[in-house]
């Protein structure tokens, strides 16, 4: 019989409630649970004592803001969340053992040697004011999709910028370079760029800066250049249909797994997500890297107080100072609009039973496996390097997963503990639930139920080696439950920074 809590650390001082508790219950031993608890909330398992730390994963999640008795519930009424330094958390040196087996999956090789998981036809837009234009051409070019069926789609990505801000700056840098990488992506066949004509965001300044050139594989029209509206309809869609009979020659082949690039989110954690989903994503990411791939860690805030975990696994001195100066920005920018890094978690965080951005950053940090740090990148800045590496970003869902796959990411998984319902266009993106209970009345929204684990009837390598086999599978042509949806057209977010004037 597994007992009513888990406790994760010799040195925790609270432990995880399985499943509800009432008042009374037996938790552990002969400790008795002096209020209901529900499930993935905390119960101390020592008394702990105002100012003393709250241990859980072994480390300091937050400082006991009054007397805490053990079997009493442990949450945002009794703890703060005052940072302290953690315990050296560095395990010994990562072995990277080959692979029993070399892993492959079918995918879509193109001319410059990337290779994608899907095959799209996608139409962005330089600015906002292209945006019914864009999505115009997109839906009258789906309706020819039944005569291409080698081409998953044709999607129209836009955005809510472009203009009214300034010409340069970090705004419009980080824009420009999400556009650009989108406009490269393995899982586009060809890309369509449209522009209005007078916006800030210039369409040949944004050729120019990311060294863009039109090819078959990327072409651009201007709204203004062509007659207006009717017109750049009309030329765009015969753009898009001469782009498609062209996607439609594309097969799959096999190729190895190092051409995987995955992009890794949490979002709607609860208490069982640093416990369950994605430890058990984290064994994935080891498996993945182990064959040569790559897995992204972004959402910079959602690291914060947990930095040191990362820090410890960098490979370089200069790794480890790049992720200090964008952790260093972010504190930085937040005090500058009146807001601090601790204001997280989200209201649906706290009733799934996470207390503090400390105890949520360490579960997070745990999505990222053990393998070594090998780089740190700015917002949707292309990634070329193997490996687990690092993206800044903000830990907003739709705009950290957008950046991700501007820098490469032809895979997303997606941890959950609350039930997110997002999906990514032209990637595809695996959700993990952390609990059976979600897994089971959202089924319909989840790829894999982590919540075995808290239950005790499966490992997290055991449901690990199932994530990194669904990915490739995934990746292979088999749909996500997000796909099977239709997600992705309205999931584009460039990361917005900057005055609007």
């Amino acid at each position: 019989m597994k007992t009513p809590i888990i406790i994760l650390h010799e040195r925790d001082n609270v432990g995880i409630a399985r499943a509800d508790i009432d008042t009374g219950d037996t938790i552990l031993d002969d400790i008795l649970a002096i209020n209901a608890i529900k499930s993935g909330h905390k119960v101390a398992t020592k008394d702990i004592k105002t100012g003393d730390s709250v241990l859980k994963f072994g480390q300091h999640i937050g400082t006991a803001s009054t007397n805490i008795q053990r079997g009493e519930h442990v949450h945002i009424h009794n703890i703060t969340a005052e940072r302290k330094e953690n315990a050296n958390s560095a395990s010994s040196k990562w072995q990277s053992s080959p692979p029993e087996t070399k892993a492959t999956f079918q995918g879509y090789v193109r001319a410059d040697g990337s290779v994608g998981t899907r095959n799209y036809i996608g139409i962005l837009t330089t600015v906002n004011c292209a945006a019914t234009v864009a999505r115009q051409i997109a839906e009258q070019a789906k309706t020819q999709l039944a005569n291409y069926p080698n081409v998953d789609g044709v999607v129209a990505l836009t955005h809510t910028t472009g203009c009214g801000t300034s010409s340069s700056g970090e705004g419009t840098d980080n824009l420009r370079r999400t556009i650009a990488g989108f406009a490269q992506h393995a899982n586009f066949s060809a890309v369509l760029i449209i522009g209005l004509g007078c916006e800030a965001n210039q369409l040949s300044v944004l050729l120019e800066k990311q060294s863009l050139t039109e090819s078959d594989r990327l072409k651009t029209l201007q709204i203004q250049q062509v007659g207006g509206t009717r017109h750049a309809i009309s030329q765009g869609l015969e753009i898009v249909e001469n782009m498609m009979e062209e996607a439609n020659k594309a097969r799959r082949s096999e190729v190895s797994a190092s051409h995987l690039s995955l992009g890794l989110q949490c979002g709607g954690s609860d208490a069982l997500s640093g416990v369950t989903a994605n430890p058990s994503l984290g064994v994935a990411v080891d498996m993945l890297v182990r064959q040569g791939g790559t897995a992204i860690l972004a959402e910079t805030p959602e690291i914060y107080g947990a930095e040191e975990l990362l820090l410890n696994r960098a490979e370089t001195e200069t790794v480890s100072q790049d992720l200090l100066e964008r952790i260093a920005w972010w504190e930085d920018y937040v005090a500058r609009n009146k807001q601090e890094l601790n204001n997280n978690p989200s209201p649906g965080n706290l009733a799934g039973g996470l207390t503090t951005i400390l105890e949520k950053s360490l579960g997070a940090v745990a999505k990222s496996g053990s393998s070594p740090l090998c780089g740190v990148y700015q917002y949707a800045e292309i990634i070329k390097q193997k490996g687990l590496v690092f993206m800044d970003s903000p830990g907003y869902d739709p705009c950290s997963v957008t950046g991700e796959i501007a820098s490469g990411a032809n895979m997303i998984c997606f941890t959950t503990g609350r039930g997110s319902v997002f999906g990514s266009k032209p990637v595809p993106s695996l959700k993990i639930a952390s609990n059976s209970n979600l897994a089971t009345y959202m089924d319909e929204d989840i790829d894999v139920d982590a919540g075995q684990v808290a239950m005790g009837t499966e490992s997290v390598e055991d449901v690990g080696a199932r994530i990194f086999q669904l990915i490739l599978d995934t990746a292979s042509g088999h749909q996500s439950k997000s796909e099977e949806f239709g997600f992705g057209d309205m999931e584009f977010v460039p990361w917005q920074i900057g005055a609007t004037i």
